[in-house]
């Protein structure tokens, strides 16, 4: 049976500085840059308000981490178990396996892997890491991608942690690239839906062909400039999952004007039907 699930995107104003990756490229090194945002809630306190509004899960995005240490990393996974919710996904936001650059390449192999140590000792049962920036026509890039995401499905193994991916950035913007790369790691590999990520005529179909492939989805509706769903399309969307008989996480994803428990709450009305 479907869950209640909610992306700590779906918070981004209210748990304080965003730690954003980037690569300096005169550098070549990783760097942190802060962006402000109060704290209106701690990421330690947020598993028992969820818990408090009927969700049965997390997805935690890696720039929501005020510390990576091993005590935080400790307090965190107490207040999951605590709360009874699963910390399903660590959302890690930054990284180009398929990049030109072989030095940033192999800089950013090396940064997923310290992230996916971070998933374990949080107690994350998976890590959604981006599969690539390269075009998606480039069958060579598919393929390197393909074999680096195999290399951390292994790393990953050794710590409980799951690799999954998401049709999200370039190379997987078509069903048909995310499908393959499933299919290469023998569907160890594992697949996030996005409602929002595919777009165009094609979009319900490219929805429903990776769901079989999936054990999340981003729900994630069109809204209008005040944050109010376009609930005859978020139905469309929901629907399919329906059809695929989908059993796993709903994770709302909310990023409209306003305030944004308000807008989560407005989702969550729309997918309460399908859970």
């Amino acid at each position: 049976m479907s869950y209640l699930s909610l992306s700590t995107w779906s918070l981004h104003r209210n748990l304080g500085p965003l730690h954003w990756t980037i690569w300096d490229n005169e550098q070549k090194k990783h760097k942190i840059q802060v962006e402000s945002q109060p704290e209106i809630t701690t990421l330690l306190e947020l598993p028992a308000i969820l818990a408090s509004k009927g969700f049965k899960a997390i997805e935690i995005c890696h720039f929501h981490f005020p510390s990576t240490d091993s005590d935080y990393l400790k307090k965190l996974r107490s207040a999951c178990d605590e709360a009874d919710i699963t910390f399903n996904t660590l959302l890690l936001d930054y990284g180009d396996i398929t990049s030109d650059d072989e030095e940033r390449r192999n800089a950013d192999l090396n940064y997923i892997k310290q992230w996916i140590d971070i998933a374990g000792d949080a107690g994350a049962k998976q890590i959604r890491i981006i599969a690539g920036d390269a075009h998606p026509e480039n069958k060579e890039a598919l393929a390197h991608s393909s074999e680096l995401l195999n290399v951390l499905v292994e790393y990953a193994k050794n710590l409980g942690v799951r690799i999954i991916t998401e049709n999200f950035h370039s190379l997987t913007s078509t069903s048909d690239n995310c499908i393959q790369l499933v299919k290469n790691s023998n569907e160890e590999l594992g697949l996030i839906a996005d409602f929002g990520n595919f777009k165009g005529k094609t979009k319900y179909e490219e929805i429903a062909k990776i769901l079989p492939y999936s054990q999340s989805v981003h729900a994630k509706p069109d809204m209008d400039s005040e944050g109010i769903p376009d609930e005859e399309e978020f139905r469309k969307c929901l629907d399919l999952l329906t059809a695929a008989k989908y059993n796993g996480p709903i994770n709302i994803i909310y990023d409209g004007p306003g305030d944004m428990w308000e807008g989560i709450e407005r989702v969550k009305r729309i997918i309460e039907f399908y859970v």
